[in-house]
C-alpha cells in the first residue's frame, strides 16, 4: 500500500441521472444505456445493465449466496451523452434561453446542437422528505409562538440599538 494522489471532484456536472448515455472506453464500448445513479463523490456513474462484474455472497442464516452480476460504477470521462436528434454521443454545453432558463444544448463534431432535457425520473426524490415530526423534534406550534415583543414596553417606534464602545 502507498500513497495515492487525491481525485479532484468535478464541481459541474452535465450527465444527470436518467440520461441515456453511450460509453466510450472500457469493455463494454459503444454501448448505450441509461444512468441509474450518480456517485459525484468519485466522480463516477452506474449505467443499468452495462459494466457487469461477479459478486461473490457468502451465504448466511438469512440470504442464500451464490455468485451475483452486479452494475459496477465507471468513470464520468468514460460516457457521452446521446444527442436527441442524432443519436450520436456528444458533448454538452449550456445556454440561456430568452426568458433566462439555463438549459443544456449538445455540441460536438456530429452534434444537432439541439437542446438536451433533463430527465424524468429527476422529479422523484430518491430519499423522500421526512414530513411527520420525530420524538426529539421541536413542534411546529412551539417554533412559531412569538417569544418577544418590541412593542411590549409601551413604547411607540423601533428599538433603539446602543453602540458600545
Amino acid at each position: 500500500m502507498g500513497w495515492k494522489k487525491p481525485q479532484v471532484i468535478f464541481k459541474n456536472w452535465k450527465i444527470l441521472r436518467g440520461d441515456k448515455v453511450m460509453i466510450i472506453a472500457g469493455r463494454d464500448k459503444g454501448l448505450t444505456g441509461t444512468v441509474s445513479a450518480v456517485v459525484r463523490s468519485r466522480n463516477r456513474v452506474i449505467v443499468e445493465g452495462r459494466n457487469l462484474v461477479k459478486k461473490h455472497i457468502k451465504r448466511t442464516e438469512t440470504t442464500q449466496g451464490g455468485i451475483f452480476d452486479k452494475e459496477a460504477p465507471l468513470h464520468v470521462s468514460n460516457v457521452q451523452l446521446l444527442d436527441p436528434v442524432t443519436g450520436f454521443p456528444c458533448k454538452a454545453g449550456f445556454r440561456f434561453l430568452e426568458d433566462g432558463t439555463k438549459v443544456r444544448v449538445s455540441r460536438g463534431l456530429q452534434a444537432s446542437g439541439s437542446i438536451i432535457p433533463r430527465p424524468e425520473s429527476l422529479k422523484e426524490r430518491r430519499k423522500p422528505r421526512i414530513t411527520e415530526c420525530g420524538p426529539r423534534d421541536t413542534p411546529k406550534e412551539e417554533v412559531l409562538k412569538r417569544t418577544y415583543d418590541p412593542f411590549e414596553d409601551g413604547k411607540k417606534g423601533l428599538p433603539i440599538l446602543l453602540k458600545y464602545r
